[in-house]
């Protein structure tokens, strides 16, 4: 299978944009905690679409933290988006979220999370939908959040499903969230010209970074999507958190963010930190949001090395003959060896309901062309043992 390559000229005359678009926070004075952290009314913010909200470029992916005081860091840093979702950490990532939020202002932050469900629908979808969505509020212990995705979507067709949008447009028309939307990472320029066709999604996520084989498509849907309204919020920005597939050197986070950045029609970034010193790695890229010559060129050099982060482009899916699931997979295998996040991995390999013998036909070995260069069988070897670990074992 043909292997797209950008060059390192191409690709910095690719990410030379202007970084226009941005604003200043206005309003309360900044609370510095931390050395290097910026007030907030220093932190840029974008308008996130129809919405209307104003939202600093920078916000918190909760999936991966467990500890809320790091929660507190980032919320007292200027930081007022939090992403959590239904079934993250079984449940506690929420639970968490609206621990600490049940004392604070609810109109000083906006909160997002997330519902996934198997396609095609079943007979109860929409009961076990609206239950989940109540178990979520419950958690999270507010009436109403800000931002309700419908998760984990991977084709058209199930964002265009009538009893789909019915459901949506309940849980926004009930009151338990303001704006719905999306979260994808697969086959973004199509879903997000769905997403215009459909007319109800307020808000898409989409994985978002400099690895993109397909960026200039993925950027003119995403312009496309802007200018009907359609408010883009970026997450795997990061492309796994480290430079090679090997996973021992972490990456330049500061750059990745502010490649993003260069993005007007993005509003803002929801890296996953988990502790004070990535916190402080993505506060220091907020104090100096434009990208130089010598951070485009790093990343230039990471363009076509194999990395940790999956295209989902789905071209492995045919060649598969146990039709395996390899995208997710894949982001089984970024968790663990990546993030260093065993448990998420465990969980992700824990929904796709694998067969027992996993590969059991290929008796010569895998024969998948990945177009990011993956070794697919190899990956797969390595992270399957992770769901015979016990989970008071995983980090």
């Amino acid at each position: 299978m043909e292997k797209r390559v950008i060059n390192r000229r191409r690709f910095i005359q690719m990410t030379a944009v202007a970084g226009a678009g941005v604003a200043l926070l206005p309003g309360e004075a900044g609370a510095i905690t931390k050395k290097g952290w910026v007030a907030d009314n220093e932190i840029p913010v974008r308008t996130l679409g129809r919405t209307g909200l104003q939202i600093p470029i920078l916000s918190m992916g909760v999936m991966r933290a467990d500890n809320p005081s790091v929660l507190r860091a980032a919320y007292n840093s200027g930081i007022k988006h939090f992403d959590t979702a239904n079934g993250y950490q079984n449940g506690k990532n929420e639970e968490m979220v609206g621990t600490f939020f049940a004392d604070k202002d609810r109109d000083s932050v906006i909160i997002a999370t997330k519902v996934k469900f198997d396609y095609p629908l079943k007979d109860d979808f929409e009961k076990k939908f609206e239950e989940e969505v109540d178990t979520s509020l419950n958690r999270l212990k507010m009436k109403y959040v800000d931002i309700f995705y419908i998760h984990a979507i991977s084709n058209v067709e199930t964002l265009l499903d009538e009893r789909v949008i019915a459901a949506a447009k309940k849980v926004k028309e009930s009151g338990k969230a303001r704006f719905i939307g999306l979260s994808t990472h697969a086959n973004k320029p199509e879903q997000l010209d769905a997403a215009i066709e459909a007319g109800i999604y307020d808000v898409i996520l989409i994985s978002y970074n400099f690895k993109l084989n397909d960026l200039d498509k993925v950027n003119d849907a995403i312009e496309r999507a802007a200018k009907a309204g359609i408010g883009i919020v970026a997450m795997k920005t990061l492309t796994g958190g480290v430079e090679g597939a090997d996973g021992k050197k972490k990456i330049n986070a500061g750059a990745c963010l502010k490649w993003v950045w260069q993005n007007k029609n993005i509003t803002t970034i929801i890296p996953g930190f988990t502790n004070y010193e990535q916190l402080d790695e993505c506060i220091a890229a907020v104090n100096s949001p434009e990208i130089n010559e010598e951070e485009r060129k790093y990343l230039a050099t990471l363009c076509n090395r194999e990395m940790l982060y999956c295209q989902s482009c789905g071209k492995c899916l045919a060649q598969c003959p146990e039709h395996l699931p390899i995208p997710d997979l894949m982001r089984a295998y970024m968790y663990a060896y990546g993030y260093k996040y065993a448990q998420l991995s465990k969980e992700t390999l824990s929904e796709l309901q694998l067969p027992s013998n996993v590969c059991g036909s290929c008796k010569t070995g895998c024969k998948i062309s990945c177009t990011s260069g993956f070794k697919v069988g190899e990956k797969i070897a390595a992270i399957l043992p992770v769901m015979n670990v016990p989970d008071e074992l995983l980090s």
